[in-house]
């Protein structure tokens, strides 16, 4: 089935014509200003799937729950050490997920930030 675009310009004349709501689903697509104007407009936009922005892609795999790793042994694990096995473990995980989607040099840059900023390294 073919996509129907909207654009700033056809949620304007909707508006005019005096229709309040709009349906979207798979098949209808907003621009951002299409969006932008229905919004300032109070057109309502009514969706058959979970709100997300105009040009936002559906990543379904961010939703997907990770197993939690076994935390027993933690204690004994000094604090250097337990921050390389921790990197190695994330770097494992993505790495079996991802396969050769992801470039290994960038996701140790990537994992090193994550790791700095939540305060681990």
């Amino acid at each position: 089935m073919p996509k129907e675009f909207y654009t700033e310009r056809d949620i304007e004349d909707m508006f005019k014509r005096g229709e309040l709501s709009l349906n979207i689903t798979e098949n209808v697509v907003l621009t951002e200003l299409a969006y932008e104007k229905a919004n300032r407009l109070g057109l309502r936009l009514v969706r058959s799937q979970p709100d997300n922005p105009p040009s936002a892609p559906v990543r379904p795999y961010i939703a997907q729950k990770i197993a939690p790793a076994p935390s027993a042994s933690l204690a004994a694990i000094p604090a250097g050490e337990m921050d390389k096995d921790l990197a190695a473990r994330i770097r494992a995980a993505v790495l079996a997920r991802m396969g050769n989607q992801v470039d290994p040099a960038l996701l140790d840059v990537i994992i090193e930030r994550v790791l700095k900023s939540t305060g681990v390294k």
